[in-house]
């Protein structure tokens, strides 16, 4: 084994004992996040750093102790401190560089105001790329895989440009199996709470300021799907948001909403249903009908395209992994039923 493994010296500059210390972390946690996720070993004294490992995860590491390092540079006079998440947010996009093909859309970065918002793994990346190409696309998978988030940015990006006229993001009225009644206001005050991580998202793309201000002009719009009813929205950038959410019926009428020169974006959980138990999901009907429309785009994410804190896509692989074993259990005793109750008949 050891004539396979590389050893890698890197000297990092300028050397700086402070920029070297929020590298390393407290208790060289971040080293030995490097270490476990990229598969080497890595020991240091001052600025130099030697990596070992096989060749191409020394490459690895070696890159991204260098772009870590950048990350360190003084900000009026003071040293940052390297946050665990952007070790492991740094970590997850050099591993999703090693699997791409050639030929990938690199250029498809969404540019805002605030600064340029680029995809963390394939999967992103071919999310960025549908919504460019197609007039309605369907982002399906776990919290935490930026579904939401890449979507706003690209309706933030198609305003700035001006390809679109106005935002409209929506959510159905139905959230974890919780009640509206008892909260206080309007349909609309009741449900902006749940509109909050859609707001949170323009607030960061745009500053506080200007969103109030195209709120108020109505150039941005975030209402209940109960709104929606009725309308044809022409020149905007629609967001459906927690779309496991809907009824049947109340995905055709959203979907049946698109105006000319419009783009609609679907995002949804079907792991996270919460409607009653005798209504099917809109979604879950949506991908059965329109799976083969050719003009419409369906991505799936998994947990390993979580880009939040590590254990949260361990979470969610536990939680797939117990309801993959529930079911299997259901399906065993479903037999056993069957058996029986054909004997008895006998």
């Amino acid at each position: 084994m050891s004539s396979k493994l590389n050893t890698m010296n890197l000297y990092l500059e300028p050397a700086d004992n402070r920029r070297l210390a929020s590298l390393c972390g407290p208790f060289d946690d971040n080293i030995k996040q490097l270490e476990r996720r990229i598969g080497v070993e890595i020991s240091y004294r001052n600025n130099h750093f030697k990596i070992v490992g096989q060749p191409r995860n020394c490459l690895t590491a070696n890159n991204l102790l260098k772009e870590l390092y950048v990350e360190t540079q003084p900000v009026k006079g003071s040293t940052p401190d390297l946050e665990p998440d952007q070790v492991h947010i740094a970590i997850q996009e050099a591993i999703a560089l090693e699997v791409e093909e050639p030929g990938d859309d690199k250029e498809l970065y969404i540019k805002t105001r605030r600064g340029v918002i680029k995809p963390r793994n394939p999967n992103q990346s071919q999310y960025v790329a549908n919504i460019v190409r197609h007039d309605i696309t369907f982002g399906i998978g776990p919290a935490g895989t930026g579904k939401t988030y890449l979507a706003v940015a690209a309706a933030v990006d198609a305003l700035e440009r001006q390809e679109i006229r106005r935002i409209l993001l929506t959510r159905p009225a139905v959230e974890a199996g919780e009640k509206l009644g008892f909260l206080p206001g309007d349909l609309s005050q009741k449900v902006d709470p749940y509109l909050r991580p859609l707001y949170d998202a323009l607030f960061e793309m745009m500053g506080f300021e200007k969103v109030e201000r195209l709120i108020e002009r109505n150039v941005i719009e975030v209402a209940p799907l109960a709104y929606m009813r009725g309308r044809t929205l022409n020149d905007a950038f629609i967001i459906l948001d927690e779309s496991q959410n809907t009824t049947v019926e109340q995905m055709k009428m959203f979907l049946t909403r698109i105006g000319f020169n419009s783009k609609a974006v679907i995002t949804g959980d079907i792991t996270q249903i919460d409607l009653p138990r005798n209504a099917k999901s809109g979604l879950r009907h949506a991908i059965e009908v329109l799976g083969n429309v050719e003009e419409i785009s369906f991505n799936f994410f998994q947990a390993k395209d979580v880009v939040r804190h590590p254990v949260v896509a361990r979470i969610v692989e536990a939680y797939e992994a117990h309801d993959q074993k529930v079911q299997a259990a259901k399906g065993v005793t479903d037999s056993q039923y069957k058996i029986e109750e054909t004997s008895h008949e006998s």
